[in-house]
């Protein structure tokens, strides 16, 4: 999927504007004061069981709170995202991966200061 993903931002003359990382969320750690995950995990109905996928929403809402300055973007079909998460989304949208029904799922941290 990285490899994909690297594709496509390659294509969209934005791959130098991205840092790639495939790591356990419980490891997620930056040196970095602003920043955007973008993520599509997985959903409970093909990859993983319900009870895991809960589980990892929960743990990412716990990691993500950390990181008060960034924003993030969650992709999923989980009705009960944003209260096992932990906080309600900024903005949200329906639309489909494939046939299945989502919400794109919007969280906005504070904008950068300018650079002079």
């Amino acid at each position: 999927m990285l490899g994909l993903a690297r594709y496509h931002a390659r294509q969209a003359g934005v791959e130098e504007y991205i840092h790639w990382q495939q790591m356990p969320v419980a490891a997620l750690q930056t040196k970095h004061q602003y920043g955007c995950i973008i993520c599509n995990p997985p959903y409970g109905q093909r990859l993983a069981d319900l009870q895991s996928v809960e589980r990892l929403y929960r743990e990412m809402g716990h990691v993500f709170r950390n990181l008060d300055t960034w924003s993030y973007y969650v992709l999923t079909a989980h009705h009960n995202f944003e209260k096992l998460f932990g906080r309600p989304a900024d903005k949200k949208r329906k639309l489909y991966n494939g046939r299945i029904e989502c919400t794109y799922y919007q969280f906005f941290g504070p904008r950068p200061p300018r650079r002079e």
